[in-house]
């Protein structure tokens, strides 16, 4: 079968709720419940690690509490910690998000608009959390992102890429929330699964798993689909998990 046909069947087959189980876990699956945009980056940026734990972890939590004041955030989250986030660097990043007075997509367009770069979004984002919260710990860092000396990320930023990819594509698995946004323009979010599949494919050369490489990797499935190369995100990312590249 040819690699188009066979992403493209893919990408179909896998376009179904039935993907979204608890059998099948996904953060994605708790960002489809909710209706808060801060709730939602909430559910990508805790996206890393074991599918399950995720979604475990995310299903326990109270995002009401992102409308909450500072006393009952820190008495509900006290007894929440996540692998590198302690206590602490979860009642943060729910006062730096409850302290956002403009909507996310606002502030996403402020960094986007000027060169229609997703990552400048992205950067765009960070640097208001920034101002809103000094806070700061390796934790707490590792959730939001860091933006480099220079403006040239190094990161692949797979989570934040995550997030855009539910935001701005819809179809029966992303939310499509946000508009005035290419889907041209997305990023794969590239992970551990989607980087080995590209280069399983013959879709990424590059060895390094780095911006760089999502670039790379985005690149070659425009050649598929142009106007919406991620589209292929969620089928690469399940035929790496299930092991069903051979």
């Amino acid at each position: 079968m040819e690699l188009y046909e066979r992403l493209e069947e893919e990408a179909a087959r896998r376009n179904d709720l039935s993907e979204l189980s608890p059998e099948r876990p996904d953060p994605l699956s708790v960002a489809r419940a909710l209706d808060d945009d801060r709730a939602i980056l909430l559910c990508a940026l805790f996206g890393y690690g074991n599918a399950k734990r995720i979604v475990e972890f995310l299903e326990r939590i109270d995002f009401s509490l992102l409308e909450a004041d500072e006393g009952r955030i820190r008495t509900e989250l006290a007894p929440f910690r996540y692998r590198f986030q302690s206590s602490e660097d979860i009642v943060q990043i729910f006062l730096t998000l409850g302290r956002v007075e403009q909507s996310l997509e606002e502030i996403f367009m402020e960094g986007y608009t000027k060169n229609r770069a997703v990552i400048e979004g992205v950067f765009s984002l960070i640097r208001h959390f920034e101002r809103s919260n000094v806070y700061e710990s390796r934790g707490y860092r590792f959730l939001i992102g860091r933006i480099p000396e220079n403006g040239k990320p190094v990161s692949p930023y797979k989570r934040w890429m995550m997030f855009l990819r539910w935001m701005v594509r819809k179809d029966a698995l992303d939310l499509g929330r946000w508009s005035g946004i290419d889907t041209a323009d997305l990023i794969i979010p590239l992970d551990t699964h989607t980087f080995r599949v590209g280069r399983r494919l013959g879709l990424l050369r590059r060895k390094t798993y780095d911006w760089k490489a999502a670039v790379e990797l985005t690149e070659a499935l425009k050649d598929f689909s142009p106007d919406d190369p991620v589209k292929y995100d969620f089928a690469l990312y399940r035929l790496g998990q299930e092991r069903g590249i051979s």
